[in-house]
């Protein structure tokens, strides 16, 4: 029996179903939403991230490390400053997608 393309697709999903469904989890919090869309437009620091999310150095600390061990993010460290960025591009595509489905205007 010959496969169609959609079956192939849907065969490709089931593999990484776990992975996919993992990811969403962790970019459906609204908070960690935030954080992801302030880094798509590139680097930033903790204490920008901070007064641009508005959140308390504590709880954007744990945000930004469930992100990281999560290997969504990068960091690099510059004197006493740690800057933050996307380390994955696959989330950029999807905060790209994101973007366009809920926050283009029409």
């Amino acid at each position: 029996m010959k496969k169609n393309i959609s079956d192939l697709r849907v065969a490709a999903l089931e593999e990484r179903a776990e992975y996919v469904a993992e990811r969403l989890s962790l970019v459906a919090n609204p908070k960690r939403l935030l954080i992801l869309c302030e880094l798509v437009n590139g680097e930033m620091s903790v204490s920008a991230l901070q007064s641009q999310i508005g959140l308390s150095q504590s709880a954007l600390s744990q945000h930004l490390a469930r992100l990281r061990e999560a290997g969504m993010l990068a960091t690099r460290r510059e004197a006493q400053m740690i800057y933050y960025s996307i380390a994955d591009p696959e989330l950029e595509v999807l905060m790209a997608a994101l973007y366009d489905a809920f926050c283009r205007e029409t």
